[in-house]
């Protein structure tokens, strides 16, 4: 599971500013999907700067030694990004659109770079945003894309249904990938998503806490082909 750029959307206002503080939190999730049945911890930071803004998160993986028998240690695998955006020009008519550079890398192995663009959308009150992004992407270590792009979308809404502290979030990835790790099967891309729902327990405990949930809706993914849905409950902390 990943939490992907989750952030990114929900704090992409602050991109802009130059006295924007780093956003940072910890989430912790169990999934519930059929062979999963483990924890992920997810560290996420954002931050944005007169030249644009970086992001990062990295998902720990605590799979059971017989999931994972090739990997012997209390975290078995570990996935990360890291992203830049680029974008000098804040007070100019294209300020929402930035440039984008990623890399998205493995303990396993795999790797890719990306290279491109991402626009960014909002309601007049930032409650409700919306950040797309293309990309072209080079595959480092192995695996291979017939068509080498990248497609995401990342999306926020604060309040929902008028519900004080409900907020639905997530991210779609579509990117051209030939390769399903491991299995020699071919593909042509891969999809991924995992919208998420939020409740910040302010009212009743702190308002730094959220509990949540989140569905991961995949196509040719983590080594499985065709669709897959993965429920998972979790909580949040932000510092």
């Amino acid at each position: 599971m990943s939490t992907k750029r989750i952030i990114a959307a929900a704090v992409a206002a602050l991109a802009f500013s130059f006295m924007a503080k780093a956003q940072t939190n910890v989430q912790v999730f169990y999934d519930f999907g059929k062979d999963r049945q483990y924890m992920t911890t997810t560290f996420e930071m954002f931050k944005g700067d007169k030249f644009g803004d970086t992001f990062f998160f990295i998902d720990h993986y605590y799979t059971q030694k017989d999931q994972r028998p090739d990997v012997a240690s209390a975290i078995n695998g570990s996935y990360f990004e890291i992203e830049r955006g680029i974008n000098f020009w804040q007070e100019s008519d294209l300020k929402d659109l930035s440039g984008h550079v990623e890399y998205d890398g493995t303990t396993w192995g795999q790797g890719t770079w990306c290279f491109g663009a991402k626009y960014f959308l909002h309601s007049q009150d930032f409650s409700n945003m919306l950040t797309l992004y293309a990309m072209f992407e080079t595959f480092q270590g192995f695996g291979k894309a017939d068509i080498p792009v990248k497609f995401t979308a990342v999306w926020s809404m604060a309040d929902l249904f008028g519900v004080k502290g409900l907020t639905f979030k997530g991210f779609a990835d579509l990117w051209g990938n030939n390769t399903l790790w491991g299995l020699g099967d071919e593909t042509k891309f891969t999809f991924l998503t995992e919208p998420q729902l939020w409740m910040n327990l302010g009212s009743v405990f702190d308002n730094h806490l959220d509990i949540g949930c989140e569905l991961e809706i995949s196509c040719n993914f983590a080594g499985n082909k065709g669709f897959m849905l993965n429920p998972c409950a979790g909580i949040r902390w932000a510092f």
